[in-house]
C-alpha cells in the first residue's frame, strides 16, 4: 500500500443520525466520484470548482440502481485536508447507505483506509506537524470544554511554535560553536562556549515550564482517575451522585450496598475526573462483597487521586485509620461528611494520620463543601498554571519523553562546558537535544513511531 492510493472510509460514526458521510482522498478521488455521483443538473464532478457543493444521486455503475440522493462537496489539492484530492459524499446517516456508498467507492478504485490515514497524509504532506496531528485525536476525544481549548490549541501550534523556537535557539547555539572551530586564529572558542552556556540556561528554564504542564496536559487528555474510599455507609455513593448532580449510584442506609465498582466521568471546573465509587473498606464474610473490597483496595495503587471518606457524626473508628492507611505516598483529599450532624469526630484528630493532606469538612446531604472540593481538585491539578488553552500543554508521554531526554542532553552539553572539553564535544550533545526536540514535530522522527501514532486514530479521521 502506498501513498498514491485512493482512500476511502466512512467519516462520521456508525449508527442512525440525519447524515452521514463517506470521504475519498487521493489523485482517483474526482475520477472515483465521477464513476459513481450523477448530478441533478446535469454536471459532470470533473468540471466543478474546488469547494463547491453538487446535488445528486449515488448510482451503482453497474446495475443503474440508485443508493441514495446525496450532497457531494469537491475540495481540490491542495486546499483540502489531505492536500489531495477530496470528495465528500453526504448521504443519509444510517448505517445500510453509508455502508453501500463506501462499498462503491472501492468496487471502483479505492481502497479502505488505515486507521488515522486522512491525518497521517496530512502530516505527510507538510499540512499539520506531528505535535498538531496528535491534537486531532486529543479533540475527538476531549471530554470537557477546556480539554478541547487545549487540544485546538495544540492544533493550531501552540506547542509547534514554541518547540521550533527551542530548536532555532539550538542551532544557533550549534553554528556560533561551529563558527568558532572553523576559524581558530581569532581564539573565540572560549567567548563562544560562554555565551553558548547561557543560552543552555535559558533553553533548560523553557523545557521545565512545558514538562511542568505534562501531568496537567495528561489529565485533560484522559481524565483525572479519581476513587472515593471509605469504610461502609459513610456516603461514597451519595458523593458521587452529588457530583454527578444525578442518581448514578443507589444509596441507602444498609452498609455494603455498594458491592460492584461504579465508574463516571464528571466535569470539575474542566477537568475531566474519571471517578469511581468503591465497595466500603471493611472485614466482611460475604464473598461478593469481599471481592469489591479487594479490587477496591487495587483501585487506590492505580489512582491519581483519592478522596477519603469519614464520618463526622461517628468517632474514628478502626475500619477508618485502616483506610487512611492505604494513602502511603498518594495525593489525596480527606473529606469528614456528614457534618451537618452533631460532631464526633474533630478536624485535629484526623489530621493525625493525614500526613499534611487537605482535610475538608462537608456535608453531601446538604451540598455543604462541595464548591470548595471542586476549588481544591481544580487548584491541584493546575498548580498555578494558565487552566483555559492560553498556554501549550504537553499531552502525551511521548512527548513528555522526548523534551525530557533533550533537556538531559542540554544538561550534558552545559556540564561539557563547565569540565572545559572540546567544542566538538558540546555540538555532539546539542544536535541530540536538536533531534530530540524534532521528534516531538516530526521532523527527525522514525518511520515506525508515525505509524504506531496513527493507529491510535479511528478509521475515517
Amino acid at each position: 500500500m502506498t501513498s498514491d492510493d485512493t482512500i476511502s472510509a466512512i467519516a462520521t460514526s456508525i449508527g442512525e443520525g440525519g447524515i452521514g458521510i463517506v470521504r475519498v482522498s487521493g489523485s482517483k478521488a474526482l475520477v472515483i466520484a465521477d464513476k459513481l455521483f450523477v448530478s441533478k443538473v446535469g454536471k459532470r464532478v470533473a468540471d466543478v470548482l474546488s469547494h463547491k457543493v453538487l446535488y445528486g444521486d449515488i448510482i451503482d455503475p453497474d446495475s443503474g440502481e440508485k443508493v441514495d440522493e446525496v450532497l457531494l462537496l469537491i475540495m481540490r489539492a491542495p486546499r483540502s485536508y489531505t492536500c489531495e484530492d477530496i470528495v465528500e459524499v453526504h448521504c443519509h446517516g444510517g448505517p445500510v447507505p453509508l455502508q453501500r456508498v463506501l462499498a462503491l467507492t472501492m468496487k471502483v478504485g479505492a481502497r479502505l483506509a488505515e486507521p488515522g490515514e486522512f491525518t497521517k497524509r496530512a502530516f505527510l504532506n507538510g499540512r499539520l506537524d506531528l505535535a498538531q496531528a496528535e491534537a486531532v485525536i486529543d479533540i475527538i476525544r476531549a471530554k470537557t470544554d477546556t480539554s478541547l481549548k487545549a487540544a485546538i490549541g495544540n492544533l493550531s501550534g501552540q506547542l509547534s511554535e514554541q518547540v521550533k523556537e527551542l530548536r532555532h535557539t539550538i542551532l544557533r547555539m550549534i553554528a556560533q560553536l561551529e563558527a568558532a572551530i572553523d576559524f581558530p586564529e581569532e581564539d573565540i572558542e572560549a567567548v563562544a562556549a560562554t555565551d553558548v552556556a547561557k543560552l543552555i540556561q535559558e533553553a533548560d528554564l523553557q523545557l521545565s515550564a512545558l514538562l511542568a504542564t505534562a501531568q496537567t496536559g495528561r489529565i485533560l487528555r484522559e481524565g483525572l482517575a479519581t476513587v472515593i474510599i471509605g469504610k461502609p455507609n459513610v456516603g461514597k455513593s451519595s458523593l458521587l451522585n452529588a457530583l454527578l448532580r444525578e442518581k448514578r449510584a443507589i444509596v441507602t442506609d444498609v452498609p455494603g450496598t455498594t458491592r460492584d465498582i461504579i465508574e463516571e466521568y464528571v466535569n470539575i471546573r474542566g477537568i475531566p475526573l474519571k471517578i469511581i465509587d468503591t465497595a466500603g473498606i471493611r472485614e466482611t464474610a460475604d464473598v461478593v462483597e469481599k471481592i469489591g473490597v479487594e479490587r477496591a483496595r487495587e483501585l487506590v495503587g492505580q489512582a491519581d487521586l483519592i478522596l477519603v471518606l469519614l464520618d463526622s457524626s461517628a468517632p474514628l473508628s478502626s475500619e477508618d485509620k485502616a483506610v487512611l492507611a492505604l494513602l502511603s505516598g498518594k495525593q489525596a483529599i480527606v473529606l469528614i461528611n456528614k457534618s451537618d450532624l452533631p460532631a464526633q469526630l474533630e478536624s485535629e484528630e484526623v489530621e493525625k494520620y493525614t500526613d499534611g493532606r487537605l482535610v475538608l469538612r462537608i456535608s453531601v446531604e446538604l451540598g455543604q463543601g462541595l464548591a470548595e472540593l471542586e476549588q481544591m481538585i481544580a487548584d491541584m491539578v493546575y498548580s498555578g498554571q494558565v487552566s483555559q488553552g492560553e498556554a501549550a500543554f504537553v499531552s502525551n508521554v511521548r512527548q513528555a519523553d522526548a523534551l525530557g531526554q533533550a533537556q538531559g542532553r542540554l544538561a550534558e552539553a552545559l556540564a561539557t562546558i563547565e569540565a572545559g572539553m572540546p567544542t566538538d564535544c558540546i555540538v555532539v550533545d546539542l544536535r541530540a537535544a536538536w533531534e530530540k526536540l524534532g521528534e516531538i514535530t516530526g521532523d527527525t522522527v522514525g518511520e515506525d513511531i508515525i505509524d504506531q501514532i496513527f493507529t491510535q486514530f479511528c478509521i475515517g479521521k
